[in-house]
């Protein structure tokens, strides 16, 4: 996952347009929230969604920048996530970030 995430998707242009197959936003939104809560990308991303679902809009296309600056899964090796999650490196950040998001309910 890692490479396939970190390695070639966050990668891409920045432009890159991301289309994901469910609606779920809002939820995405509000675990990445309870792992970093300092993240302005992600207290934006919540009220735009929020708003959009509000008015029956998709929150979706999103972009490659976007994805860099709000999705955990493409942060593993941000100094917030390592801070919470250790050292280990960014499979076991990443995998650390999969196992709290099995486990959240929003």
């Amino acid at each position: 996952m890692v490479t396939s995430l970190c390695e070639r998707l966050a990668r891409l242009p920045g432009e890159t347009r991301v289309y994901c197959g469910h609606e779920y936003t809002i939820s995405n939104a509000r675990f990445a929230a309870s792992v970093e809560p300092g993240n302005g990308a992600v207290t934006a991303l919540l009220a735009r969604a929020t708003e959009l679902r509000g008015r029956g809009e998709p929150t979706v296309p999103s972009s490659i920048a976007a994805e860099r600056a709000h999705n955990q899964f493409l942060r593993v090796a941000e100094d917030a996530l390592v801070s919470r999650y250790g050292t280990g490196g960014p499979a076991s950040v990443l995998a650390a970030v999969r196992k709290d998001k099995d486990a959240f309910r929003a």
